[in-house]
């Protein structure tokens, strides 16, 4: 999904994002807004800088299944699409308008506390822990599909005599490469690399252009107008692709001219859902139902162009996975804090995240599903109902009837409606699916 972390803060819970800011970034001070400017701290970054961060957290992996996600519900679900992009953009807004509300906000767990206290700031802050966690081991399942897509005749491998499949020796082998990663201090290098995800977005898109046009697939599939059965699908899978909303906060606060930052959502959200909306058609009308739950896995792997897509698709999730993971980490060691200093430490927990996130996906290596799953339950959650419910409740809108009420109410409602019927129906596949 191209989102970057960083824990920091007075709290163990508290959440940041090392960005693509400014060197001074670090070096913020507490000053007075001038006249001209409706701020009570000012950041270094440039609305430009901050619209590349934004993209960058925007457009993730999640563009891989926009195509599946179009097949499961038909032509139809493009309507999906926009509406949840629409609700996402403007809980975005709110999001704005608690900072605004209080200067003391940094974080989105703070947006928590600010709204309900400790118990709102807990409830944010283990969402997010557990959509970092799942989307890092959809990261693992997505090298697995991959490199077995590329490497199809590696059947099994051979370990301490026992035999393990393709598939899952790969994503074992890609969590060893992983794992000195999160042992690292400073992540900052990382980020670096990480920034990377709007290009690789972009190369994906042309990449899957190129096959259609010039590598003999074309775009020949008519495809379903609707598939009231996948219905719930398409909308989780639309709902993973905009859970860029913890980042947004720190983009917020790094803002030289936070007045504008309406203005990078519009722009975020404007080139991202282009982005998410092309890749899906253009899947859709060259593979039709037969797409799967990475567009990659359709791909000619003869084709250069093809794996131009593939080895794009296998970079980033090995630079993006420590930056997951490292909130979860120094939240784990917040826990021990006699031992939370000590790099050996530090190295055990990492190792066990890695290990645990590796063990969740050999026994649910269904990367559709799984994602299906962050999206509805996860992400409608930390993106759509909580922004709204916190916005209320700082506000204090929630005392009066009026438009904005009723607007607020309905995206409520409408991201209710995800996380029951799109977890349910992610839970069922993913049943389903262990079966066979």
């Amino acid at each position: 999904m191209g989102i970057e972390h960083k824990n920091g803060g007075s709290s163990s819970l508290d959440f940041n994002v090392p960005l693509l800011l400014d060197q001074n970034q670090s070096k913020l001070k507490d000053l007075e807004a001038s006249d001209n400017d409706d701020v009570n701290f000012i950041g270094t970054t440039s609305f430009s800088k901050t619209c590349f961060n934004g993209l960058n957290a925007l457009t993730g992996i999640g563009i891989l299944s926009t195509p599946y996600a179009l097949a499961s519900g038909g032509w139809i679900s493009l309507i999906l699409l926009f509406t949840i992009a629409t609700a996402t953009f403007y809980s975005g807004l709110l999001i704005q308008r608690c900072m605004d509300w209080d200067p003391n906000i940094k974080t989105y767990p703070d947006i928590g506390y600010r709204a309900f206290g400790r118990k709102g700031k807990v409830v944010v802050s283990v969402l997010m822990h557990m959509e970092l966690y799942l989307v890092a081991t959809g990261f693992l399942i997505l090298e697995g599909d991959n490199l077995q897509n590329l490497l199809p005749n590696v059947e099994c491998f051979e370990f301490g005599g026992l035999t393990i499949g393709g598939k899952q020796g790969f994503i074992i082998i890609v969590a060893l490469i992983i794992l000195p990663t999160v042992w690292l201090d400073n992540l900052s290098l990382l980020s670096y690399i990480s920034a990377t995800g709007v290009l690789a977005s972009l190369f994906i898109i042309g990449s899957v252009l190129w096959i259609g046009v010039f590598d003999g697939i074309g775009f020949q599939q008519r495809g379903e107008f609707i598939n009231w059965d996948g219905i719930p699908t398409a909308v989780s899978l639309f709902a993973f692709c905009y859970c860029a909303h913890p980042v947004f906060p720190t983009l917020y606060s790094s803002m030289h001219k936070r007045h504008q930052f309406s203005n990078v959502l519009i722009v975020c959200f404007v080139l991202g859902t282009l982005c998410y909306a092309s890749m899906a058609i253009l899947g859709y009308l060259m593979f039709g139902s037969e797409v799967q739950s990475q567009i990659t896995l359709n791909l000619p792997t003869n084709k250069l162009s093809s794996r131009i897509a593939i080895y794009t698709t296998l970079v980033n999730p090995i630079s993006k996975y420590a930056l997951m993971v490292t909130p979860i980490i120094n939240a784990t060691k917040a826990w021990f804090p006699y031992h939370s200093n000590k790099r050996l430490f530090r190295h055990m927990v990492g190792t066990g995240v890695v290990m645990s996130t590796l063990l969740v996906a050999l026994a649910v290596p269904f990367f559709g599903s799984l994602m299906s799953l962050v999206g509805a339950f996860l992400s409608i959650n930390a993106s759509v109902t909580l922004p709204c419910l916190c916005y209320l409740k700082i506000s204090g809108s929630y005392q009066k009837f009026n438009g904005e009420m009723v607007g607020i109410g309905l995206v409520i409602v409408m991201g209710i409606f995800v996380v029951i019927f799109g977890t349910y129906a992610s839970l069922v596949d993913i049943i389903h699916m262990s079966k066979f």
